[in-house]
């Protein structure tokens, strides 16, 4: 029997387009004779709907229809065999249910550990990194706290408030100068894609930067700039004892890889459109190096599945930075899983079950005890 996957995507983000891509590149790539697809969109207002009209990308390019053309799930529940039930809205109560979530939601709702929330609530399996290692490797102020901690080398950097700029920004200026070099890049701490990233090269670039980000998060992150710059890339899959992939170089025109770049390049050749090199044109001292330092990565946040470590390398001297950590969905990199030897079916293969082999050590856990604390008297509850 087919294990039924539920695939969700869009949501509440800024990058929901680029999640119903990914999407649809996980829909294309599944073994149709071991599971079947259902899909669940999450709608920009954070409405659930589903049905095969969700599978074919062309239908998205006018989002308005989506309702009239699919069916809206109007509840969510766990039945006695440990399968999510959908209730859709249907004068004939109809229901589906799934064995498995597979979540390619990317950015804020997704990727950030809310959605995996839900999942571990109603205690279904569901692909990639838990509610932790997701929220961590959203939120680039405590990732590198982690990254720190792990002794993984990491670029100046220090981050504020929004409401520190708002209230003191001349202070914050000052504080940003005295303590990072121009030029350096203002981030949002919780976002992917690269959007609401700036490069300032002076205070007036600095004050915009800021402008920018604070309006996509209350944190905002200040990190110094490798001028001679290379970046590296590298894949980690697995759970408790996880391997890297080949090492790819990430080529752009710009000073950094922007959302428009990634995502808005007329070539057809994905690979081509991002500007990779695969492998990257690096030593195998160097690969071995990268590949070390991404595991090591991926175990600092206990992430789970799959995650694409990125890099950042002085050409000049050759130190290499642990950049970020992108859990999944936000970086499947099945291209770099295939240069490495694993077809995309085949990785959606282990990724899956991946998530079953974390599901059940979960599972050992003891969620519940029998006490009698509620027999007693407690202070300051009234027995009636």
């Amino acid at each position: 029997m087919k294990r039924k996957v539920g695939l969700f995507f869009g949501s509440k983000s800024v990058e929901h387009e680029i999640s119903i891509i990914t999407a649809m590149q996980v829909l294309n790539a599944i073994d149709k004779e071991k599971y079947e697809i259902i899909p669940v969109y999450i709608s920009k207002s954070g409405e659930f709907f589903t049905g095969d009209y969700l599978k074919d990308i062309k239908n998205f390019r006018n989002l308005s229809l989506i309702p009239k053309n699919s069916q809206k799930i109007v509840n969510l529940k766990l039945n006695s065999k440990n399968k999510l039930i959908f209730e859709l809205e249907s004068i004939f109560n109809k229901k589906i249910e799934i064995d498995i979530a597979f979540s390619t939601i990317h950015g804020t709702y997704g990727e950030d550990g809310k959605i995996q929330g839900i999942f571990e609530m109603l205690n279904i399996p569901y692909v990639g990194a838990d509610v932790a290692s997701s929220a961590l490797g959203m939120d680039k102020v405590l990732m590198k706290e982690i990254f720190k901690a792990n002794n993984l080398p990491i670029v100046n950097h220090l981050w504020i408030k929004r409401e520190e700029w708002e209230n003191e920004k001349e202070n914050v200026i000052k504080m940003v100068e005295e303590k990072i070099n121009y030029p350096l890049f203002i981030k949002p701490a919780n976002l992917g894609s690269s959007i609401g990233i700036t490069k300032a090269y002076d205070r007036e670039s600095l004050i915009k930067g800021v402008e920018i980000a604070k309006y996509y998060d209350r944190k905002i992150i200040f990190e110094e700039s490798i001028e001679n710059l290379r970046e590296i890339n590298c894949s980690v899959l697995g759970n408790d004892e996880p391997i890297a992939s080949v090492c790819e170089e990430v080529k752009s025109s710009k000073d950094f890889l922007d959302y428009e770049s990634k995502y808005k390049s007329k070539s057809d050749n994905f690979i081509k459109k991002f500007g990779h090199i695969i492998p990257a044109n690096i030593s195998d001292i160097k690969t071995k190096e990268i590949q070390d330092l991404a595991i090591k990565a991926f175990k600092a946040i206990d992430c789970k599945g799959i995650a694409r470590i990125d890099f950042l390398m002085d050409s000049s001297s050759e130190k290499v930075y642990v950049n970020e950590i992108n859990t999944m969905p936000g970086a499947i990199s099945f291209y770099l899983w295939e240069a490495s030897g694993i077809p995309f079916t085949n990785l959606i293969d282990n990724l899956i079950n991946l998530a079953y082999e974390i599901y059940e050590d979960k599972n050992k856990n003891i969620t519940s005890i029998d006490t009698d604390v509620l027999l007693q008297d407690i202070r300051g509850v009234k027995r009636t």
